[in-house]
């Protein structure tokens, strides 16, 4: 049962506005795992690098689903908060094994990017909604992603 919320956004809205950020945080959430996971696993001459990179970027994604999940129950509605959930509603496919160092990276950065879709998508009804801070809260995760992609690109150049 959905308390009533009368922030000055519609029912149907605020229902179409939680699904997307149901998205977001599920996308969130595997992609923090799978930094986590590649944060113990990493091995090779860039171990230094790559496991002090990785536990700075999942200790942010374990703050940013925090700020995910409270947006949905401001907007009146549960935040999923289940493997199963997190594994219908992700555009991220979990990794199995442990891949080499550079194939991290470049998973890692189709994640990020990934993120950055699934906020962007939201947009169009998010600002027909008005929900400004919904779309703060976009705009911040979108230029965190875009920047942790970016970063995590350059050590790929040869």
């Amino acid at each position: 049962m959905v308390s009533q919320v009368a922030i000055g956004i519609e029912d149907t809205k605020r229902q179409q506005i939680a699904d997307g950020l149901s998205r977001l945080l599920a996308d969130t959430y595997t992609l923090y795992l799978k930094t986590h996971n590649f944060h113990w696993n990493v091995t090779g001459p860039m171990f230094q690098t790559l496991h002090t990179m990785f536990e700075t970027q999942y200790t942010e994604l374990a703050l940013a689903v925090d700020l995910i999940a409270e947006r949905i129950r401001a907007l009146g509605y549960p935040a999923p908060g289940t493997y199963s959930e997190y594994a219908k509603l992700s555009s991220i496919d979990e990794t199995p094994g442990v891949p080499k160092a550079e194939e991290m990276i470049k998973l890692l950065v189709q994640g990020q990017e990934a993120v950055v879709r699934t906020a962007r998508s939201l947009f169009p009804l998010v600002d027909e909604a008005n929900d400004e801070p919904t779309a703060d809260l976009l705009t911040q995760r979108m230029q965190v992603h875009e920047k942790t992609a970016w970063m995590l690109r350059s050590l790929l150049e040869a």
